[in-house]
């Protein structure tokens, strides 16, 4: 990753002019890609055994991302989507993935006429700005099935991995500077809805409003609040008891969104805006861990409007430490994350499952047993295995890290398929939806990688 410059005027005035009619910028603006070269050719890491099922698999993750990549009726150029049963682009979980496509770069064939990785990824981030209401919302989705006028995608805010700091990281990977200044924009002016419609409360953290807007389908942390904002409006919540909820999850990406921007800010000269994306940053963080954090638990949970905590333990846990809200130097925050670390997420009766981690701790009253389709009641999924490279290594448990990355990829050698979600306790992942999902492909994928490199 490049070291941030401090740009002068004139190069922040040219920059800036690059964000005029950003809309829909080409991918051939990316900095070169140089891809795995000649067509059609191959690479692979050197895989952690001679075990053959390694290169098979992951000839077919890097098959079902080709296929996931397509054009949206509403941004025309080519996204990675989930794939399996979701036609579409989500933000609390599309830019992310983009990112990791993108650092997969050397390991994917270029075929004539098809984006690279980079370009891909790029694509997975402007589409939400190209689609960002005057008001600064942005998108929670863009589908395949969306119509071209009264499209839907606005009725939750649905973010976990800041969209900010994945266009940040990619910008730097890239050297993108177009991408670098439409995000700075396009992200500010998120945060700034933000803080209008979803801090009713005044508190100075983010609430939720339904169970979309964390994305946690199924689950018990959400029972008996609508999957979607009334009226489909992400602007209001339901008039049910104990809503709005101030969100530890929600707020930490806001948090990680805005040290995002510090950076975006300080590479583009903006050294006074910069100061203060650092103290938002800084006071939201404080917050959460003042005001969601429970230490009879060691967990962090919703807080709801008669300021009683929503007593779910979910992985909202590890989504607070994938935007390092704790910090490593403090002894306050060293103090919680042991706490938190020990009781939690390592422990093998609440997160640590065979298989982990699981979506709520398997000694939580409300873990769900068996497990449905597209729950995030208990299941391991995907998305959260694909998270942990952004926390755990931060936080010096590269050992555990590593043994989670071997369980993931076990689990998926050994069924030879890429879906959602599996059984914390067998590895078994659950057949009800098709195989397909670009997750799991890029779990795969990366962790191989990374487990090829401990290897070594």
């Amino acid at each position: 990753m490049r070291v941030p410059k401090q740009r002068s005027r004139r190069e922040f005035l040219q920059l800036a002019g690059l964000a005029a009619g950003a809309t829909l910028l080409p991918g051939e603006a990316l900095a070169a890609d140089s891809g795995s070269g000649p067509a059609g050719l191959v690479q692979r890491p050197a895989f952690p055994n001679k075990d053959p099922r390694w290169a098979t698999t992951w000839d077919a993750a890097l098959a079902v991302l080709a296929g996931n990549v397509h054009t949206m009726p509403r941004y025309p150029r080519p996204v990675l989507v989930e794939g399996a049963v979701y036609p579409g682009i989500w933000q609390e979980c599309a830019p992310h993935e983009g990112l990791v496509y993108a650092t997969l770069s050397q390991f994917v064939p270029l075929l004539p006429g098809q984006p690279t990785p980079a370009q891909v990824a790029r694509n997975n981030h402007m589409a939400f700005f190209a689609l960002q209401r005057p008001d600064g919302q942005l998108p929670a989705a863009v589908k395949l099935a969306d119509p071209m006028d009264n499209a839907g995608g606005y009725g939750q805010i649905q973010m976990v991995v800041p969209i900010a700091a994945t266009a940040w990281e990619l910008s730097q990977i890239t050297g993108d500077d177009e991408l670098l200044v439409t995000a700075y924009g396009a992200c500010s002016r998120w945060d700034s809805w933000l803080r209008e419609y979803r801090d009713t409360r005044k508190t100075g953290l983010v609430e939720g409003f339904c169970t979309y807007d964390t994305g946690h389908d199924n689950s018990p942390r959400w029972a008996g609040v609508p999957n979607r904002c009334p009226d489909a409006d992400a602007r209001k919540y339901p008039q049910i008891a104990g809503m709005p909820r101030l969100c530890p999850d929600l707020s930490a990406t806001v948090y990680g969104g805005r040290m995002a921007l510090a950076q975006m800010a300080t590479a583009l000269g903006k050294g006074d805006e910069a100061s203060r994306w650092h103290d938002d940053a800084e006071k939201i963080r404080l917050l959460i861990l003042d005001k969601l954090y429970s230490p009879e638990d060691a967990a962090f949970y919703d807080l709801d409007a008669n300021n009683k905590f929503v007593r779910v333990r979910s992985d909202v846990i590890s989504r607070v430490l994938g935007e390092h809200v704790l910090h490593r130097s403090d002894v306050r925050d060293k103090a919680i994350f042991e706490a938190v670390w020990t009781r939690q997420i390592h422990n093998p009766k609440a997160f640590w499952a065979p298989y982990p981690l699981t979506s709520v701790a398997q000694d939580d009253p409300s873990f769900v047993r068996p497990i449905p389709r597209n729950s995030w009641g208990g299941a391991t999924q995907a998305l959260t295995a694909l998270r942990t490279p952004r926390w755990m290594p931060h936080y010096g448990k590269q050992a555990e890290f590593n043994h989670l990355m071997q369980q993931w990829c076990e689990a998926i050698l050994r069924h030879g398929e890429f879906r959602q979600q599996m059984d914390p306790l067998t590895g078994e992942f659950t057949q009800a939806d098709p195989s397909g999902y670009s997750p799991t492909a890029l779990v795969f994928l990366d962790f191989a990688r990374r487990l090829a490199h401990a290897a070594v």
